[in-house]
């Protein structure tokens, strides 16, 4: 008996076909699961949902393109972060523009970032000083942490997962971000972890 031509050592492969299938319905769940943070983030950052949904559409297409190569990855969804925020960038350089991001939207996400007792001061800075600007000067994973857990909204935990990290460096990157951004603004800021 002379082995398959296909190098399956006579292990029954699986049909191209009903793997094409299944990848496509591993893909559509993932889409279907992140397609409405993936929507408010972009709309954060090109200003219209007409533009979110051109820059989530292209991401999606580069994600289905690659989903093999993203399954592989150590974390699909903070691979999938990655290819969205490379499209929202993509998006913005071919339109000379910078992200459009509102001050109030930024305002709110600040304010729950940093201390309860800062939030009249930063009413005041905010008119003066472009939130977006601090926010944008931040390390990346500060940055992404920043936007996930503050402006989209979504919970330590939650963040952890969609990053592929774990909590206590969510909480690690928050804190951090934290003492940036009271120190870009001029606000006094002290840790709640060192208060007595």
């Amino acid at each position: 008996m002379h082995p398959p031509l296909d190098g399956s050592r006579g292990h029954h492969s699986e049909p191209p076909t009903a793997r094409t299938g299944r990848l496509a319905l591993t893909f559509d769940a993932f889409h279907a699961y992140h397609r409405k943070l993936w929507m408010r983030f972009a709309h954060t950052q090109v200003g219209s949902r007409p533009a979110a949904e051109t820059v989530v559409d292209a991401a999606c297409l580069r994600l289905r393109n690659a989903w093999p190569h993203a399954l592989a990855q150590e974390s699909v969804p903070r691979y999938a972060w990655t290819v969205l925020k490379e499209e929202v960038h993509r998006w913005l350089t071919e339109r000379g523009l910078p992200p459009q991001v509102g001050d109030a939207a930024y305002l709110t996400a600040v304010q729950k970032l940093l201390l309860h007792e800062m939030r009249d001061e930063l009413r005041v800075i905010s008119q003066e000083i472009g939130l977006y600007a601090a926010i944008s000067t931040l390390p990346e994973r500060q940055y992404d942490v920043t936007m996930l857990r503050f402006l989209l909204g979504m919970e330590e935990p939650e963040v952890a997962d969609y990053l592929g990290i774990d909590v206590a460096t969510v909480r690690s990157h928050i804190r951090h971000a934290r003492r940036s951004l009271a120190r870009q603004l001029h606000i006094p800021y002290q840790d709640k972890d060192t208060e007595n």
